[in-house]
């Protein structure tokens, strides 16, 4: 997932609790007619640099399927700053998609709505089976045992891009590999008018990313063994005040990031306005602001002193990635899955995976050359050596509110001159707990 949603925590609770009591692919509403077998409506995630570019990729792919199949795709491609809002209202009164897109980090969540299709044995076989995908992958489809509540489309994970020339120009030769040498490094970058690294101050989910790392870094956790919520431990504050320090202490980010939350460092970073940017697939976006192949770089992202990327304190990426899943009362159930299985076949996983620069979570399609590229394989050598999944507990949709928009507000603070301390931070991370479900 790769933008923001800024649901209040409240109404993601509310929705959740609601959802199975209401209708929208409730337990009881069995899996789906084919009373309107000629159409099918599809919430696409905003993957590309807009709306109109993931319009512009999806078009043609959709009219294909209609061509193969005689089914109609009605497509909507949702902003994240809406998306999850829109699925927790849809599971809440029943009117939504047939089939949609959603941050894998919300499975386990959406899971518990009991609104999705739970993607069994028999429907694995329709679309070619199980095994066709990578195992981590199916992975972050929902809670461990239980079925997938949705199949994986793109995989993705975060990396350091690098603009060459601003490195050029400050006589860097290369990139940070630990976050000591990102602040020393940023402080030779960030001066006449540019910053050193590009921000999502006010992008909740972002926010969630780079904490989650951190906090292993910090050798935490954000839930605890049993599943609790442990959001203001003294490495979680540690963790959370290392990411915002970046602009508070270090300042090497820019205090007007302190308010983005659609893409405006990747646009920031193709302009040359900063140098750096932590991101998950990014090179589609910077083509598509006027970068060419070699204008920037890429590496893994930071980690302690003294460390390599790996596991544990040395993880440096969530398992980032988008799953498709399928309404339980959907009134096209043999559509939706014709469709999930042409989205997620070997030819159209090679398609749409080179148009947004991400991995195919399908075996098959990896062999293709162009997922060879510099960027994608230590987007993939991160997938498969440092990178560690969100918490899978249902709770984690308000997790990423809570502790996301007390990340935020800790962003702003920083913007505005206001100290960033532990205590502060503490006292953040322990209302974002408080609001949190019993």
């Amino acid at each position: 997932m790769r933008r923001t949603r800024a649901a209040a925590a409240a109404a993601v609770t509310v929705a959740l609790l609601t959802a199975t009591a209401c209708g929208g692919g409730s337990a009881d509403s069995g899996a789906g007619s084919n009373t309107a077998p000629e159409e099918l409506t599809y919430w696409a995630s905003n993957q590309g640099p807009d709306i109109a570019a993931d319009q512009a990729t999806l078009g043609p792919e959709l009219k294909k399927f209609e061509q193969r199949t005689g089914i109609k795709v009605k497509l909507e491609v949702v902003p994240w700053s809406d998306l999850l809002n829109r699925i927790l209202a849809a599971t809440a009164s029943g009117q939504g998609p047939d089939v949609l897109n959603i941050g894998n980090t919300w499975s386990s969540s959406l899971q518990a709505t009991g609104a999705l299709l739970p993607w069994d044995a028999g429907n694995f076989e329709a679309i070619g089976g199980k095994d066709r995908f990578v195992e981590s992958a199916i992975g972050s489809g929902g809670a461990a045992g239980k079925d997938p509540a949705a199949v994986p489309l793109y995989s993705m994970s975060y990396a350091l891009y690098y603009n060459k020339k601003m490195f050029r120009e400050a006589g860097i030769e290369k990139p940070p590999a630990t976050w000591d040498e990102m602040a020393a490094t940023g402080r030779r970058l960030s001066k006449d008018g540019k910053w050193a690294l590009g921000a999502e101050g006010s992008n909740l989910s972002n926010n969630i990313h780079q904490a989650f790392v951190l906090s292993r870094q910090h050798g935490a956790e954000f839930f605890d063994a049993a599943g609790k919520p442990s959001f203001d431990t003294p490495a979680n504050v540690e963790a959370v005040k290392q990411y915002v320090d970046l602009m508070a202490k270090d300042k090497i980010i820019a205090p007007g990031n302190a308010e983005y939350d659609k893409n405006q460092s990747l646009q920031d970073f193709a302009g040359g306005k900063t140098a750096m940017v932590l991101w998950q697939s990014a090179a589609s976006s910077f083509k598509a602001h006027g970068m060419k192949e070699g204008d920037w770089g890429v590496a893994p992202v930071p980690v302690p002193a003294g460390g390599t990327p790996g596991t544990g304190r040395n993880t440096n990426s969530m398992v980032a990635g988008i799953n498709l899943a399928v309404f339980k009362n959907t009134d096209n159930i043999d559509g939706a899955l014709k469709f999930v299985k042409f989205m997620t076949g070997d030819e159209e996983q090679k398609i749409l995976n080179k148009a947004y620069g991400s991995i195919p979570p399908v075996k098959a399609a990896q062999s293709d050359p162009a997922f060879a590229a510099e960027d994608l394989t230590v987007l993939r050598d991160t997938l498969a050596t440092s990178a560690a999944p969100l918490p899978q507990v249902p709770e984690e949709s308000q997790f990423e509110t809570t502790v996301g928009t007390a990340i935020k507000e800790l962003f702003a603070d920083a913007a505005a001159g206001r100290a960033v301390t532990a205590e502060s931070v503490k006292a953040k991370l322990t209302k974002a707990q408080q609001q949190m479900p019993n």
